[in-house]
């Protein structure tokens, strides 16, 4: 983190000019047996790229609501970058119908459509599959995106004071965002670059979100993301915080 981040994406702007090549999200799901590990350069150019469909195919703006009915997955992670990218409001499990822009997980299809802007599904399969078939009235997120362009600049300035995030029903600013993030990292054993925080939480709650993107964004580390971690027995977790060098857990 610079003394200049102001914003989520400022954080990553500064992650890939200091070592785009480390690991910063490796996402595990229990439940499939997934498993895809995005390099800082990697998880950047997913930003830019859905940051570019989010401005331009879906013409969202700062300040317009982007309601995420998605898990802790890390294309959820890809999402909100790109809303912090726009300016746009990242909201996590938010009402669809309050929303100019709704983005889904299969799960949540019909809850989605209550949404009279642009709507986004996610088949949320591995190595960011598309749907056999588009769900009706939604744009299918692995055909839109790869076709995107790999650079973005917003139409508009970003203002790190503007509503950024809300979870859990508290909004958040840019700058909040990543203030309460780096203070927070410490309590999380996060301690610097290298800190590699492994995370079973949901994204539904500040503190799943802290420890699962933001705050081993803020310090210069990476997260280990599980998904259905209760799958995993006790001798497979240890197997696992072993293999992937993990030096804190929650969960």
């Amino acid at each position: 983190m610079n003394a200049t981040d102001r914003t989520p994406a400022d954080l990553l702007a500064s992650a890939l000019a200091a070592d785009p090549g480390r690991p910063l999200v490796t996402f595990y799901d229990d439940a499939t047996g997934e498993r895809v590990e995005l390099s800082v350069a990697t998880f950047a150019n997913w930003v830019a790229k859905t940051a570019n469909l989010l401005q331009g195919h879906l013409a969202a703006g700062p300040g317009d609501r982007v309601a995420l009915l998605l898990p802790a997955h890390w294309q959820t992670a890809v999402w909100l970058l790109a809303c912090s990218s726009v300016g746009a409001v990242a909201d996590v499990g938010g009402d669809p119908a309050a929303a100019d822009v709704v983005v889904s997980g299969p799960d949540s299809l019909d809850a989605a459509l209550a949404c009279s802007g642009e709507r986004v599904a996610l088949a949320l399969r591995p190595l960011g599959g598309r749907f056999p078939r588009t769900p009706a009235g939604f744009a299918d997120y692995a055909v839109e995106v790869p076709g995107q362009g790999d650079r973005f600049a917003p139409f508009a300035p970003v203002d790190a004071e503007d509503a950024a995030l809300i979870v859990a029903g508290r909004e958040f600013s840019g700058a909040e965002v990543v203030e309460r993030a780096a203070a927070e990292a410490p309590a999380l054993d996060l301690t610097g670059p290298g800190s590699r925080l492994l995370s079973g939480l949901g994204y539904d709650t500040w503190e799943g979100l802290a420890a699962g993107l933001y705050a081993p964004l803020a310090v210069g580390g990476s997260v280990v993301l599980c998904r259905h971690l209760d799958q995993l027995d006790e001798e497979a977790l240890a197997k696992r915080i072993e293999s992937e060098r993990v030096t804190a857990v929650r969960r």
